[in-house]
């Protein structure tokens, strides 16, 4: 079995619904399929019972005691090399995404990460394409940002050596393991140009403000866990470089601006022998 795709619900039959009729329209037969219900009262297990004739398919509904709770139950119900995330209301993008996946794995020496390209969705009808092409991954990649989860092929065995995900986390959990596999691990992600998931971005439109604290919460307090004070110190100093740096470089006039400025100043300093200038 190549690929696992774990979808977790809880009182979202109508996401539910749709994630599970585009697993049912893939084109690709060699992987599993597991739900992971939270012991939902608005119809999702009749949902579950009503299409478990799909292929390959394993469903439990039970209480838990949040997302990665269900997603680590997931991942241990999986049988596959791989598995993928796609949590209720999401959907894959055509019917071709799990062949084109396991295709791009073959192609690609079967890496312990391979991710492409998502598509955010709301509920207005807005999207945005999500890309990281040719990412070079780096601590600071994860200070400021992460991988999506959601569409992305996780070698299983990895959860086996570097942890399940963290239980104690509400919504920072999968931005933690991939710090923790890629930056302090040195696992190797790999990129190929396929679009796989329109990602529904409804929890977090709905709860914008109070999700984004919880976010700078969680990960504020695994990165003081994870890094020494002094160092802490010197990535908080330099994300602030950073993030001007790139805003900088898509406006490639102001970028231009600022080298003259500073070759300027460097020049100012050098005829006054400024102590710093050797």
């Amino acid at each position: 079995m190549l690929i696992s795709v774990i979808t977790i619900n809880r009182n979202n039959n109508s996401g539910l619904l749709q994630t599970i009729q585009s697993v049912e329209m893939q084109d690709c037969r060699d992987f599993e399929y597991i739900v992971v219900d939270g012991a939902s009262t608005d119809g999702s297990v009749e949902t579950i019972h009503q299409h478990s004739e799909i292929d390959r398919m394993k469903w439990v509904s039970e209480p838990d005691s949040g997302i990665y709770n269900a997603m680590n139950k997931g991942i241990r119900m999986a049988s596959g090399e791989y598995v993928l995330m796609l949590n209720s209301g999401d959907r894959f993008i055509d019917r071709n995404v799990l062949s084109n996946l396991a295709t791009g794995l073959k192609n690609k020496n079967y890496p312990d990460i391979l991710y492409g390209n998502t598509i955010n969705t709301w509920p207005d009808g807005r999207k945005q394409k999500v890309s990281n092409p040719n990412e070079v991954f780096t601590l600071m990649s994860f200070y400021l940002s992460t991988l999506d989860h959601v569409g992305t092929c996780i070698r299983r065995q990895l959860f086996e050596s570097i942890g399940m995900y963290n239980e104690k986390m509400k919504i920072c959990s999968d931005w933690e393991w991939f710090m923790q596999a890629v930056a302090f691990k040195g696992i190797k992600p790999v990129y190929i140009d396929l679009d796989t998931v329109f990602f529904d971005m409804t929890g977090i439109s709905e709860n914008g403000g109070k999700n984004r604290q919880l976010i700078h919460d969680e990960k504020r307090s695994a990165l003081q866990q994870a890094l020494p004070p002094a160092i802490l110190a010197d990535y908080d100093y330099m994300a602030k470089e950073y993030r001007m740096i790139k805003r900088l470089h898509r406006h490639p006039w102001a970028y231009r601006l600022v080298q003259l400025i500073e070759r300027f100043l460097f020049r100012i300093e050098k005829a006054k022998k400024s102590p710093f200038i050797r």
